[in-house]
């Protein structure tokens, strides 16, 4: 069995999974969210591989659903549901760090045996690979504040690694509320994995 939200905007509905960090799939209607999320199971499963983790997801059981906006329609996992307000144990935030890294690892792979110029969509849209790589690596950066991890602009990859190193120490620390950060560490995980996770596929899909 796995736990599922939904976030339902005025439009669109994300399902997003409570106990896989980045497993999350948007869709017009909660039914179809959730077969869409359920189709993506055995890309996500390449994650839980990379991390050393067995992902036999189960039954998905809806635990809980929490009003959207125009930023779920858009496209972005955006609010807080009071699920992630609960203790976070050592032992599962060393988990999601695990599927986190796991996440750079992939992108960061497919990334550079990618082309730059990627496959338009079907208007002409997307940005290609290098622009891609900057605006996953430039949001992490300011995703990572809402957790009190504060980088300035990267100079360099080693610059960017230190910042994840950081980010990683800190979301792998056991978490009681009451909340003293932007972000609750359950969230940000969930975050930040499906940002990086949504452009890998992106890239894959792509190429």
């Amino acid at each position: 069995m796995t736990r599922i939200y939904l976030e339902t905007g005025p439009k669109k509905v994300f399902a997003c999974s409570l106990d896989w960090p980045g497993w999350c799939r948007i869709a017009k209607g909660e039914e179809a969210a959730l077969d869409r999320l359920g189709d993506y199971a055995p890309r996500y499963r390449v994650v839980a591989a990379r991390a050393g983790l067995e992902f036999a997801p189960g039954d998905m059981v809806v635990a809980g659903r929490v009003p959207g906006s125009d930023m779920t329609d858009f496209g972005v996992p955006y609010a807080v549901p009071d699920l992630d307000l609960e203790p976070l144990p050592g032992p599962e935030a060393e988990r999601g760090v695990a599927l986190l890294r796991a996440a750079w690892g992939l992108f960061d792979e497919t990334a550079a045996a990618s082309p730059d110029e990627l496959r338009k969509g079907p208007r002409g849209g997307g940005r290609d690979l290098t622009k891609i790589v900057d605006h996953v690596e430039n949001a992490e950066r300011a995703f990572a504040r809402k957790v009190g991890v504060r980088h300035r602009p990267y100079r360099s990859r080693d610059d960017r690694d230190a910042m994840r190193e950081e980010l990683a120490e800190v979301l792998s620390r056991p978490w009681e509320p009451p909340q003293t950060t932007g972000w609750p560490p359950r969230y940000a995980l969930r975050r930040i994995a499906w940002h990086v996770i949504d452009h890998l596929w992106e890239i894959e899909d792509r190429r």
